[in-house]
């Protein structure tokens, strides 16, 4: 592991108190907030680790409050739970922005703010904890579980979970209208590290709704929310 500067690991200490857990290893907190742009050692495998262990998670506490609730449903329910949106609404309750390590490039681009970047080192954090408490799983458990404690109050099978882009089309469905044509206006980066710019249009308005994200399907559906707050008279 790098080694961590005393300001740095401070900061740090202020996250680890936000979270609910003290690292034994901080450096691997450090690790679970650098961008693959910061240099060599980033969060990409710890990233991987959390996606799983927090999709357990979710699902086992959703099995366990809603025992009548068809698979359908708890389905969607863990995808409103987990997706990019609500993990990066929590990583700002966390204040993990100014927190992460990112390249120049990224940092220019607004990369501490963006959606992609913020769930992906919520993620990551989970990796991190999993390893750093020796595969801990209950106790990893415990404090990811407390992270959703509102969001796990509030959630209903009832609700609809469904995400923009089946709504948007189930919206224009409904009013008998073509479906939004989405388009890729450009891909910035790497391949292994690419950001998508994509706009939809829907039948019966000249706006245009832009989205971006780490991949061709995040993209579209941050314009598919983008069109459905402008149907829905929300912006």
């Amino acid at each position: 592991m790098f080694k961590i500067e005393a300001q740095r690991e401070n900061s740090l200490q202020q996250l680890e108190s936000a979270l609910g857990y003290g690292f034994q290893n901080i450096a691997l907190l450090d690790r679970a907030l650098t961008h693959r742009s910061f240099g060599p050692e980033h969060n990409e495998r710890l990233e991987f680790l959390g996606d799983s262990i927090l999709g357990m998670v979710i699902a086992k506490k959703l099995y366990d409050l809603f025992p009548q609730a068809p698979e359908g449903d708890l389905t969607r329910m863990r995808a409103a739970l987990v997706r990019e949106t609500t993990l990066a609404a929590m990583a700002r309750e966390f204040q993990l922005g100014d927190k992460l390590r990112l390249g120049a490039g990224e940092l220019k681009s607004g990369g501490s703010r963006r959606d992609s970047l913020l769930a992906d080192a919520v993620e990551s954090i989970i990796g991190a904890m999993f390893i750093d408490t020796q595969q801990d799983f209950t106790l990893v458990n415990h404090v990811v579980l407390r992270w959703f404690r509102d969001r796990l109050t509030t959630i209903n099978p009832e609700v609809n979970q469904k995400d923009p882009k089946s709504q948007l089309q189930e919206l224009l469905q409904a009013g008998h209208h073509p479906l939004p044509v989405y388009t890729i206006e450009r891909i910035d980066g790497a391949d292994n590290n690419q950001t998508f710019f994509v706009s939809a249009r829907i039948y019966g308005t000249s706006q245009v709704f832009h989205g971006t994200g780490t991949s061709r399907r995040r993209a579209e559906q941050m314009a598919a929310q983008k069109a459905l707050d402008f149907l829905q008279g929300g912006k």
